[in-house]
């Protein structure tokens, strides 16, 4: 169900694309030479790599686009075959109509073994004069040396919060949603830059109710609310162990939410805490650790609690 605004509402030219200015003017000068090297798009997800790609590709080839673009999920297929495979068979074979080259979109590049990353730069040697490369990645340190050096490196950047709220604003009024000022500021807080799961979120909210309000998106998200997590983190530095750990149970109950999800918004709270520097460093190490174990799989309750302890004894020297 999420998908479906993301598609509705992915810009279609690069005159479109939100948040990523410097970029795009690259890109038009790209389509004014009807030239393209091969590209490395490197950012966090939902900043607009994708959207870039399929909209610098539509404004090159015009109708014929898609017999001219390739599009590939390499989490999908990790090896050498994948390689050897689908993005051989695709690069060696002539584009059509009065195109020069065609293009090959490999998302999430960056899961590429490195025998598949190896197999892969020969390709692109190989085949350049009738095909070029688009690799996305979150991290463009995952990349072997001898790809990154054969591509141009966009980095993109998170959108910023005005880019998102306009967007909103401007989705909202399509689909006839009103969205308050709150509603406005949660979307951002839960979204941090990343536009596809603002718009996702804001469809969940949609298809509860026409008013979009924070109480509804934070209901709808199991997102818990800034000022429950901040209440949490100061009951424990006050030195109130039992009822910092029942207002930890009220959280995991109220929004369902996993214990890395309570940890990453821990995190967050640390930062606008009026505490010394030197206690900020040693929860947020103690934190980083707590997280650390939770994906290594520990029990999540008490790894939590063993946190707020921790918060407990911290705020003791604070006193």
């Amino acid at each position: 169900m999420e998908d479906i605004w993301i598609e509705k509402y992915r810009p279609k030219i690069l005159e479109d694309v939100v948040g990523q200015d410097e970029i795009v003017e690259r890109f038009k000068a790209y389509v004014k030479t009807k030239n393209v090297p091969h590209l490395l798009f490197a950012g966090p997800a939902g900043t607009g790599k994708t959207t870039c790609a399929l909209a610098l590709t539509k404004e090159l080839y015009g109708s014929t686009w898609r017999q001219n673009f390739n599009e590939l999920n390499a989490s999908d297929e990790r090896g050498i075959g994948i390689i050897r495979g689908k993005i051989k068979d695709f690069a060696r074979t002539a584009p059509i109509g009065k195109a020069d080259f065609k293009i090959i979109f490999l998302d999430e590049a960056d899961s590429l073994t490195n025998d598949a990353q190896s197999a892969l730069r020969r390709t692109i040697e190989k085949y350049s004069h009738i095909c070029r490369f688009i690799l996305s990645v979150n991290y463009s340190s995952k990349i072997i040396e001898p790809i990154q050096s054969r591509c141009t490196v966009f980095r993109f950047h998170p959108i910023k919060s005005a880019d998102i709220k306009k967007y909103m604003q401007k989705i909202a009024k399509i689909e006839k949603l009103e969205i308050t000022s709150d509603g406005l500021e949660t979307l951002i807080f839960i979204s941090q830059g990343d536009m596809r799961k603002a718009i996702n979120v804001l469809q969940v909210g949609a298809s509860v109710k026409k008013k979009i309000t924070a109480e509804l998106l934070y209901e709808t998200t199991s997102t818990a609310k800034p000022e429950d997590v901040k209440n949490l983190i100061n009951t424990a530095l006050g030195g109130n162990f039992m009822a910092a750990r029942n207002q930890l149970y009220d959280l995991l109950i109220k929004y369902g939410l996993s214990g890395e999800d309570i940890i990453k918004q821990i995190h967050k709270g640390i930062f606008d805490l009026t505490i010394p520097e030197e206690s900020k460093i040693r929860l947020i190490e103690k934190t980083g650790e707590t997280e650390f174990r939770l994906i290594e799989g520990s029990n999540a309750h008490i790894q939590i609690e063993a946190l707020l302890a921790h918060f407990v004894h911290e705020g003791g020297k604070l006193q």
